[in-house]
């Protein structure tokens, strides 16, 4: 009941309604176009046709029109008057769509007439003029009569309405390869069918047939209407494997896809396939039901694609049909997975070497090219190892641009790209300065896997395109010299067989090889083939070539800078500092790609490494091309201990900050040639600074601060032109000019910048080694949360204080072994992705881990630290372990201490009771002894009481080998080592001094009966390793080559078999 004195609502309703249809509809119009659904639009208003004005009309607002007309969607928005200039009143103008409006009107909008709008301004549209298209009544579903709909209604195209670009652009939208051919169809006669009105002029190149120009032309009938055939078939896809690069071969086929059933699949037409899918190079053809059976359809035909083709949908495919796959006829295939690599201009395994940023392929500079690096390349391209990196004759100059990356390799990664990059600040090269190789080619049929290098692993072979195992119950030194001269490593320094928890399980290639040592291939030998699954024990066999020594730099915080550690015979080691000085760092920089020395560092400047200690006296010129090249001890003699372990930092470590400002924002400065320096801001973008602020940990964006307020600068200014892409994940693998200390013409070019993010405000002691406590165990910097218990869950790692997970990108069973095994919880069921134990906080940490799968540490696995936004949370790994720690042998690498064991592992309590029975006694022997040592000294002393050091006293002291050379107690099987007290008086000074009073290191147990000089295969050098006797002074050191050597090899896990001799 409507108050007195007001309407009703009902009433108020019929008002307005009556309003409208006396003022009439408003109604909406497109003119002055090719046909009803392209044109200027205009609004019909208070019964006056007038015109839209908007500057900035949007193709949400055109497709409100073209929904409105009933014409399909739109397909462009114009401004500016496309088609001509209207008349009358401006009644719409700003509109504002937010696309699902039934009418134009009903948009947000300044109000009818609010603003007069000239009429240069005026909008116009193009339409699709129909939903949808499709070909009927053909062989298969990419060949028929060409059909469009109108509303609900399917509407017929003349043939004399298309051409064959126009066929190519239809077959292109409907993913039906390219065009074949167009036809004639049937003759129309009487029928009566909705015919359609406009004629096509296609280009060729548009995406959508509705893109294409076209003109009115009416008719109510066709002489004929259009047939299009297509190419069948819109493209290939790899499903069912276990990376996005490896799978059964399917094929789109008419909107459907389905198994390819090729039976001409080969190596050739698998590579031409990996490429155009962009997954690198064909590895191998699996045999078998690998990945499956499909569950849709099979389309029988012949891959017949070129390498240089343009589009793989475009590459022919013969005999379509249905019909059943025989067994073994399914197209499969496993590629590298690493594109972005190729060699021109030579044959298929050796020429210059180009690579890709982007769409553009480009050379490389020679200058920053090296074998490493070239090996990785090698492999990737399934081309074997490299042999050379010297230019051919043979190879032709390239043309495109020259790329100055530079990428530092350890030589067993899968992709080049994995290697460490840089680009940043390194000199230009000309055309005829191209990187190049020459690869040992596709016939190579032998490898080492699973080692440190490609000189060092598991001895594998290569037959029918498969990679096998060698087995051997007489495995020795003579059968390793055979491969590492087969793989250019030098000379063999061990033959060993692999622990069992290292032996596979794959085929059995070989059996039983006898070499005389002077072949020049494993299969010139007496070998028996054995190409089956073998049964019970496997004795793989392992090889130590002298090519697997190698380098790096570790605990600093990029690879330009750390403690030196060698790889030798299959162990990690240290350098004593010895005489370290200038000239030995200036060899570890050169050979490591890494300019020259800045400093070389003493008494474990970047920490106390562990295991062997493999050098000592070094004493380089500088010239040496490797650090094994200078004079020094024999390997292994030393008589040094951890706490002398040398380091270096080199030209070409790098670091970048913001000063005068706060962490993420102020002037940026470049750490290089040991100097802190400006950056210079000529043409640099937005990008740029973001990626600066990304590579600083502060957020995803940022600006270049143009007010200067972070002060200038007083060094030199490093680099100018400096020009990052959205793929770089680091400042560092950005080009700029070459490095240069006067880059900037003056200090107002120097660069400050301001990020969108904030580093969370730490602590000193938030950047903690360990998570509870001073120090600890790898094992500790690595836990699960979220599982049903400690063995499952999301995989977590402690790093620069704080606890983060781990991108599941390449995450698979061989790197959840490594957690399973670290964490003590035997190995690994399963490898999870995407979260599945809930998404963590925090940073992530690594993406692309590579494990082998017997590493000891995860710490020990190639992996790339992430920068930028590659990965979130939805993506942390996880691993789910059988929790059942194995005891089999141990991995043949020491590259750090062995642990105890851990999850399973129980002490009885009789055994524990002995141990601390034996402590005591070991306790109580040692009180006992020095009881008599200080007796014995006071005696001494008594007569020398006058000066303890104008005449020095000796005695020669019996020590017993001991793990370190300190004077510790520790506790063997059957005996109880009691240390020997020091000569020296307790408070006697001993800066200048090395420790005089020191056990030697201990002997491995297989060398007690040779001389390690034999066994290792370095000549002797007597006269340098001889000890003697010297006075000693409060003011002179002792000789460094008068202390007893500690040549002790350590136990390296591996059963010895036959090591080289002289």
């Amino acid at each position: 009941m409507a108050t007195k004195g007001h309407l009703s609502a009902p009433v108020l309703c019929l008002i307005l309604l009556s309003i409208q249809v006396s003022l009439g509809a408003d109604e909406l119009r497109l003119s002055n176009g090719t046909g009803p659904c392209s044109g200027r639009v205009e609004v019909k208003h208070e019964e006056q046709w007038g015109t839209v004005c908007d500057g900035d009309w949007t193709i949400k607002d055109a497709e409100v029109v073209c929904k409105q007309l009933q014409c399909g969607f739109a397909v462009k928005a114009l401004n500016r008057a496309p088609f001509g200039e209207g008349t009358g009143p401006t009644w719409l103008y700003r509109v504002d769509c937010r696309g699902d409006e039934s009418a134009l009107w009903n948009c947000t909008h300044t109000g009818w007439g609010a603003f007069t709008c000239p009429h240069y301004f005026d909008i116009g549209v193009i339409c699709s003029g129909f939903s949808d298209l499709r070909l009927t009544g053909g062989d298969t579903a990419c060949s028929g009569h060409l059909k469009v709909k109108l509303e609900e209604t399917w509407a017929t195209v003349c043939f004399s309405h298309i051409d064959f670009k126009t066929a190519s652009v239809i077959c292109n939208e409907i993913e039906c390869g390219q065009a074949v051919d167009t036809l004639k169809g049937t003759h129309f006669g009487d029928r009566h069918e909705l015919i359609w009105q406009e004629q096509f002029h296609c280009v060729g190149n548009e995406t959508h047939l509705a893109e294409c120009p076209r003109n009115i032309h009416h008719t109510n009938t066709c002489s004929h209407d259009a047939t299009v055939v297509c190419s069948g078939y819109g493209g290939y896809r790899l499903a069912n494997g276990t990376t996005t690069c490896s799978g059964r071969v399917e094929l789109l086929h008419g909107g459907t896809w389905g198994t390819l059933c090729d039976y001409l699949w080969d190596l050739p037409a698998a590579n031409i396939l990996c490429q155009h899918l962009d997954c690198g190079v064909a590895l191998l053809i699996p045999s078998g039901r690998s990945f499956g059976e499909g569950n849709g359809s099979v389309w029988n035909g012949t891959f017949s694609c070129q390498k240089n083709g343009s589009l793989l949908r475009d590459c022919p495919v013969h005999a379509l049909g249905h019909d059943e796959c025989p067994a073994g006829k399914e197209a499969r295939v496993v590629c590298s997975g690493c594109p972005g690599g190729r060699l021109v201009n030579g044959t298929t395994c050796s020429g210059i070497v180009e690579i890709r940023h982007g769409d553009t392929w480009g050379r490389l500079c020679h200058s920053h090219w090296n074998l490493q690096a070239a090996h990785v390349l090698c492999q990737q391209l399934n081309c074997g190892y490299a042999k050379s990196i010297q230019m051919e004759d043979s190879f032709v100059d390239g043309h495109g641009p020259i790329w100055r990356d530079a990428f530092h390799c350890e030589g067993t990664e899968s992709c080049l790209w994995d290697c460490a990059q840089v680009t940043l600040g390194n000199p230009t090269c000309s055309a005829k300065e191209a990187a190049t190789v020459t690869c040992s080619g596709l016939a190579e049929s032998l490898r080492l896997s699973e080692g440190e290098s490609r000189c060092d692993g598991r001895v594998e072979i290569s037959l029918h395109s498969v990679w096998s195992r060698v087995l051997d119950d007489d495995w020795d030194i003579k059968d390793a010299h055979v491969v590492c001269r087969q793989l250019q490593c030098g000379t063999a320094e061990k033959a060993y067989y692999l622990p069992k928890s290292e032996r596979g399980i794959g085929l059995v290639g070989l059996r039983s090889v006898q070499c005389t040592g002077n072949e020049t291939q494993l299969m010139l030998c007496n070998t028996s083939h054995y190409h089956t699954v073998p049964t019970g024990v496997s004795e793989d066999v392992g090889v130590i070539c002298s090519g697997s020594r190698q380098m790096r730099l570790v605990n600093g915080t990029n690879r330009c800078a750390g403690r030196v550690e060698l790889y030798h015979y299959g162990i990690w080691g240290t350098i004593c500092d010895d005489n370290w000085d200038l000239s030995d760092a200036n060899v570890v920089c050169k050979q490591l790609g890494c300019g020259r020395a800045i400093e070389a560092f003493v008494s474990a400047h970047y920490g106390e490494g562990s295991g062997q200690i493999w050098l000592d006296d070094v004493n380089c010129t500088g010239a040496e091309s490797d650090l094994w090249a200078c004079p020094s001890r024999a390997w292994g003699q030393h008589n040094c201990q951890h706490k002398e372990d040398a380091g270096v930092l080199c030209s070409d470590f790098l670091a970048l900050r913001l000063v005068n400002g706060n962490d993420c924002a102020g002037r940026v400065e470049v750490f290089y040639n040991g100097t802190w320096g400006s950056v210079c801001s000529n043409r640099m973008s937005q990008l740029t600074a973001a990626t600066m602020c990304k590579h600083l940990g502060c957020g995803d964006g940022g600006g270049i601060a143009t007010d200067f307020k972070y002060g200038r600068g007083s060094g030199p200014t490093w680099l100018d032109h400096i020009e990052c892409t959205e793929q770089h994940s680091s400042l560092w693998q950005c080009q700029s000019d070459p490095w240069d200390p006067r880059s900037c013409d003056n200090r107002a070019e120097e660069t400050h910048i301001t990020c969108i993010g904030r580093k969370v405000a730490t602590s000193p002691a938030a950047f903690a080694e360990c998570p509870n406590s001073t120090s600890c165990s790898d094992r500790e910097k690595l836990r699960v949360i979220g599982g049903e218990d400690e063995c499952s869950g999301r995989v977590e790692m402690w790093h620069q204080g704080s606890w983060g997970t781990i991108c599941d990108d390449t995450w698979d069973v061989a790197d959840a072994n490594v957690v399973c095994r670290q964490l003590g919880c035997g190995s690994a069921v399963s490898a999870l992705s995407e979260a599945a134990f809930g998404e963590g906080t925090g940073p992530i940490w690594l993406e692309k881990v590579h494990c082998k799968g017997t590493e000891l540490s995860l710490w020990d696995c190639p992996a790339k630290p992430l920068f930028g936004k590659n990965c979130d949370h939805k993506e942390d790994a996880a691993v789910n372990c059988s929790g059942v720690t194995e005891t089999t042998a141990s991995p043949t690498r020491a590259d750090r201490p062995r642990r105890p064991a851990t999850g399973s592992t129980r002490f009885s309590v009789p055994v524990i009771l002995c141990i601390i029975l034996g402590t005591l006694l070991c306790l109580v022997l040692a009180i006992l002894a020095g009881q008599i040592r200080r007796a014995r000294a006071q005696q001494r002393g008594s007569r020398l009481s006058y000066d303890p050091f104008s005449e020095a006293v000796y005695e020669e002291i019996d020590y017993n080998l001991m793990r370190e050379k300190q004077g510790m107690t520790f506790l063997s099987v059957n005996t109880c080592t009691v240390p020997e007290t020091s000569l020296l008086p307790e408070n006697a000074p001993e800066d200048g001094y090395d420790d005089v009073a020191e056990a030697p290191g201990p002997r491995d147990a297989s060398l007690s009966e040779h001389n390690e000089e034999e066994i290792i295969g370095i000549p002797e050098e007597n006269d340098r390793n001889k000890d003697s006797w010297i006075d000693w002074t409060p003011r002179n050191r002792t000789s460094e080559s008068e202390r007893p050597s500690s040549p002790a090899l350590e136990d390296t896990g591996y059963d010895d078999i036959e090591e080289l001799g002289h």
